[in-house]
C-alpha cells in the first residue's frame, strides 16, 4: 500500500482524494493546503493530517509520495524538493509551464531515482484505448486528421481571487485548463508535432482568455485541430480520420466510443457504426494506482516522460503562435 500526500485541496485535489477510496494499492494520509480553515471538515472527513508545511510532508517517513494538486507555477518547486527528499512524484497537469522547467524536474526525479508521473487521466479510459488500438493496428488505415475539442463554462464563474484567472498561472487561453489533456492525446496517438498554429481569445468570460484554437501538423505528415472553451457549453469529442474509417470519442464522461468503418471499395458509403459503451469508468482511480503500481515496480507508468516533456514544448509552441499570429515550428524530437 502506498501512502501518499495531497499538497491542494481545491476542487480537484479533493476528487483525487475520493477517487481511491477503499482502494488496496494506494491511500491518503496527509494534506498541506495554505489555509486550514477551508480544509479542515474535508480533512476531518477522510483521515487526513493537515499541516500548512510542504516541507513537513517530505520529513515525514510515513509518506512514500506526495501528489501536487497546487497552481501551475509551484510544480518546479515541488517535484525538485520532493524528489531530494526521495519522495515518488504525481504532478496534475500541466505538468510545466516552461520548457526550461520541465527538464529541470525530470533531471531532478531521474537523479534521485524517484517515480515521476503526471496526471492525464484521459489516456486511461477505455474509450481512448479502443481509439489507441485502432489508430496503432492499422485499423484506421493511414491517418489524415485528428479533431479534439473540450468546452466547459467554470470561465464564466471564476472568482477575482482564484489563482486560475492570473495569465502567469493560465496563459493561452483554455490551455492550462482544458487544451493540454487534448495535446497529449494528439501525442499519445500520432507522436510528434511539427508545427503550430494558435489563436487565443476572449469571448464571454469576465476575467480571462477563455477559447483556444490550434492547429497542428504532426512530423506523420497527419494534420490536427484543437479547440477548447472555458465559456461554451460543456462538450467532449476526439476523432481520428484516416483511410479505412475514423472513430470518435462523445461526452465529457468519455463513455461512447463509435468506429465508423470504410467498405473496401466503395468511396460513397461507409459500414454501420460499431458502438460501445463504458459507463461511470474511474479515471482517477486508474491514474493513481498506475502510479502506484509503477512505485512498486509491477509496470512503467503508460505515460513516457519522453511524451510528457514534448507536450511542454508544443504548449510554448502555441503560446508564441498565439502571441506572434505566426505558425511556429518545433525542433525535430522523438516521443
Amino acid at each position: 500500500m502506498i501512502r501518499a500526500a495531497i499538497a491542494g485541496l481545491g476542487r480537484w485535489g479533493q476528487n483525487l482524494v475520493t477517487s481511491v477510496h477503499g482502494s488496496e494499492a494506494i491511500r491518503f494520509t496527509a494534506a498541506n493546503t495554505r489555509n486550514g480553515n477551508t480544509a479542515s471538515a474535508f480533512c476531518q472527513a477522510n483521515g487526513l493530517r493537515w499541516t500548512a508545511d510542504f516541507d513537513d510532508l517530505l520529513r515525514d517517513p510515513a509518506i512514500d509520495a506526495v501528489i501536487l494538486a497546487t497552481p501551475h507555477s509551484l510544480h518546479a518547486d515541488q517535484v525538485k524538493r520532493a524528489a531530494a527528499a526521495g519522495k515518488h512524484i504525481f504532478v496534475e497537469k500541466p505538468f510545466a509551464l516552461t520548457t526550461v522547467d520541465a527538464h529541470a524536474m525530470i533531471d531532478a526525479a531521474t537523479k534521485a531515482g524517484v517515480t515521476m508521473a503526471v496526471g492525464f487521466n484521459r489516456r486511461f479510459h477505455p474509450s481512448m484505448a479502443r481509439m489507441r488500438d485502432a489508430v496503432k493496428s492499422g485499423a484506421l488505415g493511414t491517418i489524415v486528421t485528428i479533431n479534439a475539442e473540450q468546452t466547459a463554462l467554470h470561465g464564466l464563474s471564476m472568482a477575482t481571487d482564484a489563482w486560475r484567472v492570473r495569465p502567469e498561472e493560465a496563459p493561452g487561453g483554455a490551455m492550462t485548463a482544458i487544451g493540454v489533456h487534448l495535446i497529449d492525446g494528439t501525442i499519445d496517438l500520432l507522436g510528434p508535432v511539427k508545427a503550430v498554429t494558435a489563436i487565443v481569445s476572449r469571448r464571454a468570460a469576465p476575467l480571462a482568455d477563455d477559447t483556444t484554437h490550434v492547429q497542428l501538423q504532426f512530423e506523420s505528415g497527419a494534420l490536427g485541430q484543437v479547440f477548447c472553451s472555458t465559456a461554451a457549453a460543456p462538450n467532449y469529442r476526439f476523432a481520428t480520420y484516416g483511410t479505412g474509417g475514423f472513430a470518435e470519442i462523445l461526452g465529457h464522461p468519455m463513455a461512447t466510443y463509435r468506429i465508423v468503418r470504410a467498405i473496401p471499395g466503395d468511396h460513397h458509403r461507409p459500414a454501420e457504426p460499431e458502438v460501445v459503451e463504458t459507463p461511470g469508468f474511474n479515471m482517477l482511480s486508474a491514474e493513481l494506482e498506475a502510479f502506484a503500481a509503477s512505485i512498486a515496480g509491477k509496470r512503467p507508468f503508460p505515460t513516457p516522460l519522453t511524451e510528457i516533456l514534448h507536450g511542454v514544448e508544443v504548449f510554448e509552441a502555441i503560446l508564441r503562435s498565439a502571441e506572434t499570429g505566426q505558425p511556429v515550428t518545433l525542433a525535430s524530437v522523438r516521443c
